[in-house]
């Protein structure tokens, strides 16, 4: 007879793990990886994929790259596959990621603090139009991008970068990515203090570190004594804002966990003032925290504004001067209120050793090759040697003698550079967007040129600073919740019931001292053919409606929905 079987055991009930099991932190011993891309990250350090593109891929091209390689550890030499032309931005979210890539790549030129030489600019240029079909644009974190990229040709272009000083390392990737700095840091007759010492320290000792090369996501950093407040930086994850101490004298405020995508949290002040030859050692400290505390379970929340929000600002400075730094950190002031309008040094402008900087504006950021070998020469020959790029998609020539000002503007001015720009070319920036984005829904860089023309033609009389941000997606590249007006990709449908490019629009969104996520106004949005009329209509209304000395942001916070529909 045979044996009855015995029932098998009520499984145990499930418990719910909680957040210091659940999120991955490697500080408390969860070294696990608990997603894929964690997995990727474990397997190889993305570092080591430069030796595999230069020996295996560069030779037996795109088809041979592995796939962990190819969508993941590439990011950390600032390469991603590009969008396949042609896939409408209904498919973006449908498609696997093999039927989205194209066989070419986007790569990144990290310009740390937005320094450049003209020799550096020039070889750009070149690579531009050499290998990249002449794209090149500039973009809001001061670096330079191409597309069209094959990675047969990679190699040679590391080569003539860093021949010059230049490199893609951890442009991209879960990695410490460019660091910002002030446009006219060590030339502005008003800085606080020059924190460009801070940034080539922090990237000899950081950048391309092993030790560093595994966070849980990117880690984005800002360093600027400008008074101007000129970085941004309320949405970086660190940041180093020039203060004056009443007992210590210069030195810089420490912000952290700042960050905009689809979940956007503005930085937050520890209250610590520190110095110069500190800002290395604190960033280091803040990165170490990220690094080992930061939540590793899901990418969503893989950033260290989470971490932030949970610990709370005592906790994040205790942590850092107990565990990371073994001192304590000063107390010290916040920022001053901007004297500045306008924060984008464009223009001509007086440096403190009497020379002249001028600063000029491309449409949304989009050059190419030929166009930045020009500025080269133009600025060469005008008796410049260095340039910067700026965190508003703009550049900036140093070192202009006054006899040589008049000159140089006119040369510009010719290649459709504008130094005397109007508040809409100065304020308009735009992603990437569908055309090379493979995040993207919408189109965004012709469609915000043709919108500064056509603002241009509307409102000519316009003279407030206004900033007007196009995002091919909600992943906020082109810092929409912080625009005046802000305009987040999506398909809608337009008074005919066909589907269409259009916008969320968030108003009212700022940087600075008042800085502020946009208002969105329920179910305000606009078709991509109607966003000329609807802009031209909001500003001329915030003309009408506003009080005296009143920013289109405040207008935004008090007007009625009517008024901004």
């Amino acid at each position: 007879m045979a044996a009855t079987p015995e029932k098998p055991a009520p499984a145990a009930p499930r418990r719910k793990a909680g957040r210091h099991r659940g999120e991955g932190q490697w500080a408390v011993g969860h070294m696990t990886p608990l997603n894929a891309n964690e997995q990727t990250k474990k397997d190889d350090d993305g570092l080591n994929v430069r030796t595999r593109i230069e020996t295996i891929y560069a030779h037996r091209g795109f088809d041979s790259i592995d796939g962990a390689d190819l969508r993941g550890r590439m990011r950390w030499w600032g390469l991603y596959t590009q969008r396949k032309p042609g896939i409408d931005g209904g498919k973006t979210a449908i498609l696997e990621p093999e039927e989205l890539d194209d066989k070419y790549f986007m790569m990144r030129v990290r310009i740390d603090g937005g320094r450049l030489t003209t020799e550096q600019l020039r070889v750009i240029g070149e690579i531009s139009q050499e290998f990249a079909r002449g794209t090149a644009d500039i973009t809001d974190r001061q670096n330079v991008q191409y597309h069209w990229i094959r990675i047969e040709d990679v190699p040679e272009i590391w080569k003539r970068l860093e021949a010059v000083g230049l490199s893609t390392t951890e442009a991209c990737g879960d990695t410490p990515r460019t660091i910002l700095g002030s446009p006219v840091a060590g030339v502005a007759e008003n800085e606080i203090i020059d924190g460009s010492s801070a940034i080539d320290e922090i990237h000899r000792r950081f950048i391309g570190n092993p030790a560093y090369s595994n966070l849980p996501r990117k880690f984005k950093t800002a360093i600027s004594g400008s008074p101007q407040l000129d970085v941004a930086h309320e949405i970086n994850d660190i940041a180093f804002v020039g203060v004056n101490h009443p007992e210590h004298g210069p030195g810089f405020d420490l912000w952290v966990g700042g960050g905009l995508s689809t979940n956007p949290k503005l930085g937050v002040r520890l209250g610590a003032w520190v110095p110069l030859d500190e800002v290395p050692d604190v960033f280091g400290g803040v990165i170490g925290i990220f690094r080992d505390y930061g939540y590793r379970r899901l990418r969503t929340r893989a950033r260290l504004k989470f971490l932030l929000a949970d610990w709370g600002p005592e906790k994040f400075r205790q942590v850092l001067e107990d565990e990371y730094l073994k001192y304590q950190l000063v107390d010290g002031p916040a920022p001053e209120e901007p004297a500045e309008k306008w924060r984008d040094h464009l223009g001509v402008h007086r440096q403190k050793d009497g020379r002249f900087y001028i600063g000029f504006a491309p449409r949304v950021g989009r050059v190419d090759g030929t166009t930045l070998t020009k500025i080269a020469e133009l600025a060469a020959a005008h008796g410049s040697g260095r340039l910067r790029t700026t965190t508003e998609q703009k550049m900036i020539v140093l070192d202009v003698t006054e006899d040589q000002v008049e000159s140089l503007v006119t040369g510009l001015e010719a290649l459709d550079l504008r130094v005397n720009a109007s508040p809409f070319r100065r304020g308009t920036m735009a992603c990437t967007g569908i055309e090379f984005c493979k995040l993207a829904i919408v189109e965004t860089k012709a469609r915000g040129a043709s919108l500064i023309v056509e603002l241009e033609r509307r409102v000519p009389e316009f003279d407030e600073p206004i900033t007007i941000n196009l995002n091919g997606c909600p992943n906020a590249c082109a810092r929409i919740q912080v625009a005046d007006i802000g305009l987040k990709g999506q398909l809608m449908l337009d008074k005919d019931g066909n589907q269409v490019e259009g916008f969320q629009v968030h108003l009212g969104g700022a940087l600075g001292l008042e800085a502020g996520f946009g208002r969105k106004v329920r179910g305000l949005k606009v078709t991509s053919a109607e966003l000329p009329d609807y802009v031209e209509r909001v500003l001329k209304r915030f003309q009408a409606e506003r009080e005296d000395g009143e920013r289109f942001a405040t207008w935004t916070a008090r007007a009625s929905e009517e008024a901004l529909s």
